[in-house]
């Protein structure tokens, strides 16, 4: 939901650094059966690409991003735990310089949590080709790692928002409504804009309620809401409506400026366009 720069590692350039220290094991023969797979690996992060451009990522087979004459299991064990995960693996300055990527360590997944490990977009235990291609690889936040997990749809309007790939931080599609019951609260959702279209609108649900961003977004705006009551009730007595509203634009403008799908401004811009809000409503 929220954009990353795309990655300026090249995946073969990855692959390469990932097994540079495997060892042949004896009659394993690792390190020669994973340079054996060398261009095949480069083929499949090519077709990764070209499926990415065209937004097909759904229509990806497993059975072309195997490693092969390697164990689907044994790949991801050896090339990305040994060779990118591992604090002294070869590849993992690779791996810490992808974590960087999120400013100020934020999840792009959510635009909340806070990064802590990395995601694989396409899952690595069935597209093991992919398991330290930079494309793939997606800083994330713990609890979005596990609400994703092994997630993979072959249905275009079930993928999942790609941070490096999709672009939709530039349309209002985060929205509010006041719920007026004890305790008054906010309820966060989707708005599609009509020039998305049906299936990028149903990527964006999808994606919103995969990560359950309803939840997560309402349980921060409502601990928002406690935290400026006192504020408004000195507001509304000193100068009645007008003076809530104009603090609660205010407020709004600024954060939406940072962030226009941000839950914090949208929580704001949702208050000051509620009459009943405005006029004391908070007090009860």
């Amino acid at each position: 939901m929220w954009p990353l720069d795309l990655p300026s590692h090249p995946a073969n350039r990855s692959y390469e650094t990932c097994i540079s220290r495997t060892r042949e094991m004896g009659t394993e023969k690792r390190r020669t059966r994973l340079n054996d797979a060398a261009k095949a690996v480069e083929k499949a992060a090519l077709s990764f690409r070209k499926a990415a451009a065209s937004q097909d990522l759904h229509q990806l087979k497993e059975d072309d991003f195997k490693v092969p004459g390697v164990a689907d299991r044994n790949a991801v064990d050896w090339i990305y735990k040994n060779g990118m995960v591992d604090k002294r693996s070869p590849g993992r300055a690779i791996y810490d310089d992808l974590m960087d990527a999120a400013e100020d360590e934020r999840c792009p997944m959510c635009g909340w949590g806070r990064v802590s490990q990395l995601d694989h977009f396409v899952p690595k235990s069935s597209f093991p080709a992919l398991c330290v291609d930079p494309l793939n690889l997606i800083p994330a936040c713990g609890e979005c790692n596990r609400a994703k997990g092994e997630y993979w749809s072959t249905d275009v309007a079930g993928t999942l928002l790609h941070p490096y790939l999709d672009r939709v931080d530039n349309d209002q599609w985060l929205d509010a409504r006041v719920i007026h019951d004890a305790p008054l609260r906010l309820a966060f959702f989707v708005t599609a804009p009509p020039a998305w279209g049906k299936v990028l609108a149903s990527r964006v649900h999808h994606h919103f309620n995969r990560f359950g961003l309803a939840k997560l977004y309402a349980s921060q705006a409502n601990r928002t809401l406690r935290n400026i009551q006192q504020s408004l009730a000195g507001q509304l007595r000193a100068g009645g409506e007008a003076m809530v509203r104009a603090y609660l634009l205010d407020a709004a403008a600024s954060r939406l400026a940072v962030e226009y799908n941000g839950w914090e401004g949208v929580t704001y811009r949702t208050l000051a366009a509620d009459e009943a809000f405005c006029r004391g409503a908070f007090l009860c």
